[in-house]
C-alpha cells in the first residue's frame, strides 16, 4: 500500500476524550508508528490526556499492553452493583448549565472513588522521560475553583503535579470530587473534547486529529488557512464510557490501528477497509453486469440513468462515484451476510468474501 500522507514531516497529535473508549487512540498510534510517521507535540483531553501522556513517553508497547489489560478495578472503586449502575448512566458533556447540577448530584452523592486511577497513573506517568522527549505535551481542563478553562503544557512540571493535570482533564461528572493542588477541576470536554485549538495556538500547523465521538464538545474556531489536519475517524460502536473491560479494549485498538490505516493509506469504505484496485470504468461495468443480472430487460440508459441512480440512493453512496458506488454496495452485502469486519482487503478480495459467504449460506 502507499502511504496518502507525507511522512517526511513532523505532525502534532490531538486526541479527543471518550472514556474506556481510549484504547482505540493507542490504535491509531499503533499505525502511525508503523508508517513512520513523526510527531513533536500531542495534546489531548480527557482520556486523551492520559494516552498523550503516553504517546510523548513514546513506549507504545507499554502503552498496548496497559490498554489490554486494563480492568475497572484500575480505574474506579466501587462496588458491584455501584459500578452496574454507573457504566450504564449517560454522562453529559456537552451543557455547560446542566454542569452545576452535575456537580451538586456528585458532592450530596459523593460520586466515584477514583483512587486507583491516581495510583495508575503515579505508576505509569515517567515525568522525566516526557521533559526529555522533544515531544510537547499539552492538555485541557476546566478549572471549577477559577471559573475558566484551561490550556497547558506539561513538560517541565514533577510528576506529582503532572499527573493531578492529567486528572484534572479526566474529572468526569460521575467522580468523587476533591481538590488536586487546592482547587476543584472538570473534565477538559465540556470545553474543548479535541483539543485542536491548542495545537494551533503554540504554532503547530500539520496536525492529526483522532476522533472516537466520545462525549463533551468540539470547540469551534478559526483554523489559519496554513493549517492542515487530518482527521482518523471512529466508525465502529466503541463501549460505554465507564466500560473498562479488557475484550472491549482489545476491539477498540484493532479498530483503531485499522482507522488510522484507512487515513494514512486512502482505503475505501466506511465500515470495511478497502484497497482499491479498479478504475472507475471497471466499477461501472462491474454495477452494469449486475443490474443486467438482475434485469435483463433494461437498455443501457435505463441502468445508467436510474437504476445505478437508485442503488447509489440505497447504498447511502448518492452523490459518489462510480467506484463509490461499488463498494459502497458490497459493504451492504458483505454487512448483510456477516463477513469479517476488521481485515484490510482489496476490492476483489471483498468480492470474494462475499461470494464465499453467499456461497456457505446457500449450502445450509
Amino acid at each position: 500500500m502507499e502511504l496518502k500522507i507525507d511522512n517526511t514531516k513532523t505532525y502534532a497529535v490531538a486526541l479527543e476524550g471518550g472514556g474506556a473508549k481510549g484504547a482505540y487512540e493507542i490504535g491509531v498510534w499503533k499505525a502511525l508508528d508503523e508508517a513512520g510517521i513523526k510527531y513533536n507535540a500531542v495534546s489531548g483531553t480527557s482520556v486523551g490526556s492520559m494516552n498523550a501522556a503516553l504517546m510523548a513517553m513514546g513506549d507504545l508497547d507499554h502503552a498496548i499492553e496497559l490498554w489490554e489489560n486494563v480492568s475497572m478495578s484500575q480505574v474506579i472503586n466501587a462496588d458491584p452493583e455501584e459500578m452496574e449502575r454507573l457504566v450504564k448512566q449517560d454522562i453529559r458533556l456537552d451543557d455547560l448549565g446542566g454542569m452545576a447540577r452535575q456537580v451538586v448530584g456528585i458532592i450530596s452523592n459523593r460520586g466515584l472513588d477514583i483512587t486507583p486511577l491516581r495510583n495508575l497513573l503515579r505508576t505509569v506517568v515517567d515525568a522525566d522521560k516526557i521533559k526529555n522527549s522533544g515531544v510537547e505535551l499539552f492538555i485541557t481542563t476546566v478549572s471549577l475553583t477559577d471559573k475558566k478553562e484551561l490550556e497547558i503544557r506539561l513538560n517541565d512540571m514533577d510528576r506529582d503535579e503532572m499527573c493531578d493535570m492529567l486528572l484534572a482533564s479526566s474529572y468526569l461528572p460521575a467522580f468523587r470530587l476533591e481538590p488536586l493542588g487546592g482547587k476543584f477541576y472538570a473534565d477538559g470536554g465540556f470545553k474543548d473534547a479535541v483539543p485542536i485549538h491548542v495545537l494551533i495556538e503554540n504554532g503547530y500547523r500539520d496536525i492529526i486529529e483522532v476522533r472516537m465521538h466520545g462525549i463533551g464538545r468540539k470547540r469551534r474556531f478559526k483554523i489559519p488557512d496554513d493549517a492542515s489536519i487530518i482527521t482518523v475517524d471512529a466508525w465502529a460502536y466503541l463501549g460505554k464510557i465507564l466500560s473498562f473491560v479488557p475484550e472491549q479494549s482489545r476491539y477498540d485498538l484493532q479498530v483503531g490501528y485499522l482507522d488510522g490505516k484507512r487515513a494514512l493509506y486512502g482505503l475505501y469504505g466506511r465500515q470495511y477497509y478497502i484497497q482499491r484496485t479498479l478504475s472507475e470504468r471497471e466499477a461501472l461495468d462491474m454495477l452494469i453486469d449486475a443490474e443486467n443480472a438482475q434485469d435483463g430487460t433494461h437498455t443501457m440508459r435505463d441502468i445508467c440513468e436510474s437504476d445505478i441512480p437508485a442503488l447509489a440512493r440505497f447504498v447511502g453512496a448518492p452523490d459518489g462515484g462510480y467506484y463509490d458506488i461499488l463498494t459502497a454496495a458490497l459493504e451492504h452485502e458483505a454487512d448483510a451476510l456477516g463477513v469479517e469486519k476488521l481485515a484490510i482487503r482489496t476490492d476483489s478480495e471483498l468480492m470474494d468474501a462475499i461470494n464465499a459467504a453467499r456461497a456457505e449460506g446457500d449450502g445450509k
